[in-house]
C-alpha cells in the first residue's frame, strides 16, 4: 500500500510513525525500531542490509517494518527519515553547516580531500591489480550505472576504449541487460553504485555473474545487495543519504579509484603510450 493512503507526508512523518507505533510492534520489528530511532543520522547512509545486521533481524524484516509504517520500502522510508532530520537541502550530520560564502568553499574543499584520503586508505592495489590484469585480457567489458553513476561508467568505458578495450557503458537498464546476458568467461563487467542497491545495476551484475563474466563492484556499500553477484568488490568513500544523491564527494572518490585502474592499465598495456597517442591525434583536428 503506498504511502499517501496511509499518512500525510508532513514534516517529522517517518519519526513520528515510528514513535507512534513504538511497543505495539513484535519483538523483531521492535529492535529495527530501537536501532532507528537511536542511530537515526546513520540509518539514511545505510543499506538494507546494514541495518539489518546492525539490529540483528534480517532484510525481510526490515522491509516489511518500513511497509508496516505506510512506506513503499526501505528507500522510501529513508527518504521521509531524511527530511525529518534535516531543515536545508544539505545534510551534514553532527557538524557546523557553512554559513559564509568563504566557509562553504572550505567545507567543500576540506570534504573533498577528505574524501580522497578516505578512498586511498581503502583502496586494496592487490585487488585492483587483479582487475587490471581482467582488463588487459578481457574480450569485453561492460559497464552498468544509472543517474550519476551512469556518467561515471561512460567515462571510465571511453577512457579505456583509447587503449583498444572493447568497453561499452550501458545506462540504459534494458541494454544492460541485453549485453550482460551475452557475456561469457573472458569478458569483464563492472556494476557502479554508491549505494550497492540500484536496482538496475545489481540485477544487470547478477546477470553478468551468471553468464559466466568476471564482476567487479564500486560501491560505498560493504555490504549492500550488489556485493553479492561480484567477485571483486571495490570500496570507494563518501556515502550519501535520499537527499544528497549525485554529491561530489561520492563523484569523485569513483572517479579516483577507477582512474586508478586506467592509469595502471595504460601503463601495463604493452601498447599504451602509442594507442594514447593515436587516440589524442584523431581527434585533434576537433579543437581550435
Amino acid at each position: 500500500m503506498s504511502r499517501s493512503k496511509q499518512r500525510d507526508p508532513m514534516p517529522g512523518g517517518a519519526l513520528m510513525s515510528l514513535r507512534s507505533l513504538t511497543g505495539s510492534m513484535t519483538p523483531a520489528l521492535e529492535r529495527i525500531a530501537q536501532y532507528v530511532l537511536h542511530n537515526a543520522d546513520q540509518v539514511i547512509y545505510q543499506t538494507v542490509i546494514e541495518v539489518a545486521d546492525a539490529a540483528g533481524s534480517s532484510e525481510a524484516s526490515v522491509v516489511r517494518f518500513c511497509r508496516d509504517l505506510g512506506f513503499q520500502g526501505f528507500q522510501d522510508f529513508k527518504l521521509a527519515l531524511a527530511s525529518d532530520l534535516v531543515t536545508s537541502p544539505v545534510i551534514l550530520p553532527k557538524q557546523e553547516k557553512p554559513t559564509s560564502a568563504q566557509s562553504t568553499a572550505d567545507y567543500v574543499y576540506n570534504t573533498a580531500r577528505q574524501v580522497l584520503d578516505e578512498t586511498r586508505r581503502l583502496m586494496n592495489v592487490d585487488l585492483l591489480e587483479e582487475v587490471v590484469e581482467r582488463i588487459l585480457k578481457a574480450r569485453r567489458i561492460d559497464f552498468y550505472g544509472v543517474g550519476n553513476a551512469g556518467t561515471t561508467a561512460q567515462d571510465f568505458a571511453q577512457k579505456l576504449q583509447r587503449l583498444g578495450c572493447a568497453a561499452i557503458a550501458y545506462p540504459d537498464p534494458h541494454s544492460a541487460a541485453v549485453s550482460a546476458a551475452t557475456l561469457g568467461p573472458k569478458d569483464l563487467a563492472f556494476g557502479i553504485s554508491v549505494s550497492g542497491s540500484s536496482i538496475d545495476t545489481v540485477k544487470a551484475l547478477e546477470q553478468a555473474k551468471l553468464a559466466g563474466a568476471y564482476t567487479v563492484a564500486v560501491t560505498r556499500g560493504a555490504r549492500s545487495p550488489i556485493t553479492r553477484f561480484a567477485e571483486a568488490v571495490l570500496l570507494t568513500s563518501a556515502p550519501e543519504s535520499p537527499l544528497t544523491r549525485g554529491s561530489m564527494g561520492a563523484k569523485i572518490s569513483q572517479l579516483m579509484l577507477l582512474d586508478f585502474l586506467f592509469t595502471r592499465t595504460a601503463l601495463r598495456h604493452p601498447k599504451g603510450a602509442e594507442l594514447l597517442s593515436k587516440t589524442a591525434a584523431a581527434v585533434a583536428d576537433r579543437s581550435y
